[in-house]
């Protein structure tokens, strides 16, 4: 059987288009409105935000509408429409001390001031489906927030503003000399995409991939750390998820802009014993921080970023270039599949060389002769 470049044109493209509409649309049920997407599927929109490098909760719902929630497509489409966008400023870098907190958690003091703040997490609840949820109506939904409401006494929304701030908790570790502090550098800030990337690569250039990196596979190399690939045995020190402001230094060049708040997920991770420049053994830290509300994101990123720093490399995850290259979903699944895509020519070249290297060996349909 001989292979031949099959011949397709536009009408068969433009058709197979047609045709994902139509499998979106078949069902006939209302349709989806992006707000919708917004507020009741916030994990995926943040998810997308963050890989598709945008914070833009509308655009990254309606890039889940339009893929039907394949979240790699989504974000592809959200970094695609990014790489349209003027880059107009840098914003100054943001205080998280000050972050607006909705949740906070430590796992290395159950004492910290402020206290734990549980906040809205599934962490605690079984793991069960709410079959519920399949007969849930406008008015049940109505009625529960306003008991909600009730019964904890806010009066007017969720009164975010009415959250107070928090001192961060390594800072108490670092007063006692127990913590390696980051080392401020006065070089300019890697920008990611804007420069070629290279090794070794800045840690704020390999911050800035891990950030956007799919969640999938930052869990999957960091995850090789933990179960013995690497030797850093993290604790989260601290995980806050909170509303940040973003500032910019105004346009005039005078003072500092105020554009509005974005909300992020910070996780620092104290990892194992080593030695500073003073010879003194102290604690290190991971770091990371990504937008929306992803836990699982931030505290890969953060053992990543420790295991990055390793002076020795010897396993996967400490290995910058291996980290780095592997954990873009978008790159990924670029490559993946590409090979959905006519391999007709290399194919046949292939295919040639396997029949003459069996005619060579007297092989005829894969059976000596």
């Amino acid at each position: 059987m001989g292979y031949v470049a099959v011949k397709g044109g536009i009408e068969a493209i433009e058709n197979a288009e047609k045709l994902v509409h139509f499998y979106r649309l078949k069902g006939g049920s209302p349709l989806l409105q992006i707000q919708q997407i917004v507020d009741q599927l916030r994990f995926a929109v943040d998810k997308v935000m963050g890989e598709g490098a945008l914070y833009c909760p509308e655009y990254a719902a309606l890039a889940i509408k339009q893929t039907e929630g394949d979240l790699i497509e989504a974000s592809f489409l959200l970094r695609s429409y990014r790489s349209t966008l003027s880059r107009k400023y840098y914003s100054l870098p943001i205080d998280t001390s000050k972050m607006r907190i909705i949740r906070r958690i430590s796992a290395a003091f159950r004492d910290i001031p402020g206290g734990q703040i549980l906040g809205p997490t599934r962490d605690y609840t079984t793991r069960l489906l709410e079959f519920d949820l399949m007969n849930e109506d406008t008015g049940s939904a109505s009625k529960y927030i306003e008991e909600l409401l009730n019964q904890i006494k806010i009066k007017n929304d969720f009164q975010d503003s009415a959250i107070p701030s928090f001192p961060k908790i390594v800072e108490y570790l670092k007063r006692e000399g127990l913590l390696i502090g980051s080392k401020k550098s006065d070089s300019q800030i890697f920008d990611i995409t804007k420069e070629a990337l290279k090794f070794p690569c800045p840690r704020s250039g390999r911050l800035q991939i891990l950030a956007r990196g799919e969640t999938g596979g930052l869990l999957a190399l960091a995850y090789s750390s933990m179960r013995g690939f690497g030797d850093i045995h993290p604790t989260i020190g601290e995980l806050r998820v909170g509303y940040v402001p973003l500032i910019i230094p105004h346009p005039g060049g005078k003072g500092t802009l105020y554009l509005g708040e974005i909300m992020v997920t910070e996780a620092e991770i104290i990892a194992s014993v080593k030695k500073d420049d003073e010879s003194v053994p102290k604690f290190t830290l991971g770091y990371g921080l990504c937008f929306g509300h992803n836990e699982l994101k931030a505290i890969c990123m953060a053992v990543l970023d420790r295991s990055m720093m390793s002076e020795n490399p010897k396993n996967p995850a400490e290995n910058q270039e291996f980290v780095l290259y592997h954990i873009d979903g978008i790159e990924l699944s670029g490559f993946a599949l590409h090979y959905k895509l006519p391999h007709y020519v290399t194919f046949q070249a292939e295919l040639d060389r396997l029949r003459a290297l069996q005619q060579e060996g007297g092989f005829k349909n894969g059976e000596q002769s």
